[in-house]
């Protein structure tokens, strides 16, 4: 699934149509009612972790100063951005297979969405393998199916506005709340990440590669981070964080801050993602690269990539290796 990094862009698609009325809907979306949509302003757009926020309210009602930054920084990001021609110049491509979650579980138990808490005026986006969010153009098909056909993604919900533009969104989850669920201090894109915090739940007896990717904690961060983040701290993914030294646990927030704001910046200037050892055989010195299913007893198992060589395993202080999956 789209990550932090990923979902951010998305939002910065949806800022410049803030303020803007939705004149047509259309979408095979059947988790919620798309005609509702109709006739609304898009008020606000925000981002948490992996999930993407858009407030709607009726045409007459007025923006509120959220709203209104929201404008502003949408204008300040297309400025920023490199120039493609049109509005939708930072759209995101068609998927380049090393930047999703391939062949992989939707998401870990803790990384799925909370369950939706009622009617509200805010629309959660949850993005499924191969989500995105296209503005001022549909994706297209870049091979056939297993059927043989040339047949374009169907879209979850499409937003027409009254000033020609419009919304694409695809492989989502929606539903309607009554507000963000959002903690800043676990977003590890917000500049109010809390480092204290997730140091804390760093020294745990539970192997780095979970704790990673535990969504109270380190949220946007998925898969292919967790695997790039830990190689690049040379850490072992089994390796119990009572095990390591606090500078090794502080250089490895380093690590997961310094990465998601590369990758969020190389995305934002339409530069690929080049991975060290995602799905890799060796890693960039040469050495042979071991893969395993890892997670925790009784949740999601994910891929994960590393290098023996450049992570070795962690001795406890009875001289015994960090333990191994269960």
């Amino acid at each position: 699934m789209p990550e932090g990094p990923s979902v951010r862009k998305f939002q910065l698609l949806t800022s410049p149509f803030v303020g803007q009325v939705v004149v047509k809907v259309g979408g095979s979306s059947r988790k919620i009612n798309v005609n509702d949509l109709n006739a609304l302003r898009l008020q606000e757009s925000q981002v948490h972790g992996k999930n993407l926020y858009l407030a709607f309210v009726a045409a007459g009602e007025s923006l509120g100063p959220a709203a209104e930054e929201t404008v502003v920084q949408g204008e300040a990001a297309s400025t920023a951005s490199p120039a493609q021609g049109g509005q939708g110049q930072v759209c995101v491509p068609q998927t380049h297979p090393q930047e999703e979650e391939l062949q992989e579980p939707q998401h870990s138990g803790s990384e799925a969405p909370e369950a939706a808490e009622g009617p509200g005026n805010w629309l959660c986006f949850h993005f499924s393998l191969f989500g995105s969010v296209r503005a001022n153009e549909f994706s297209r098909a870049n091979k056939a199916n297993k059927r043989g056909d040339w047949k374009d993604p169907a879209p979850r919900l499409v937003l027409y506005f009254k000033s020609g533009g419009f919304l694409v969104f695809y492989n989502c989850r929606m539903y309607w709340c009554s507000s963000p669920r959002a903690d800043p201090a676990s977003d590890i894109l917000s500049g109010e990440f809390h480092r204290g915090q997730a140091l804390d739940a760093l020294r745990t007896p539970n192997p780095i590669c979970y704790t990673l990717l535990d969504q109270r904690y380190f949220s946007g961060l998925g898969n292919i981070m967790k695997n790039e983040i830990l190689y690049l701290a040379k850490i072992h993914p089994l390796t119990q964080g009572t095990f390591l030294a606090l500078l090794d646990l502080e250089r490895l927030i380093d690590c997961v801050i310094q990465f998601s704001s590369d990758w969020l910046h190389d995305k934002l200037h339409g530069k690929k993602l080049h991975l060290q050892i995602y799905q890799k055989e060796h890693c960039p010195l040469g050495h042979a690269v071991m893969k395993e299913t890892l997670g925790p007893s009784g949740g999601w198992k994910r891929l994960t990539w590393w290098c023996p060589q450049c992570q070795p395993a962690v001795l406890s202080g009875n001289g015994d290796p960090s333990p191994g999956t269960e």
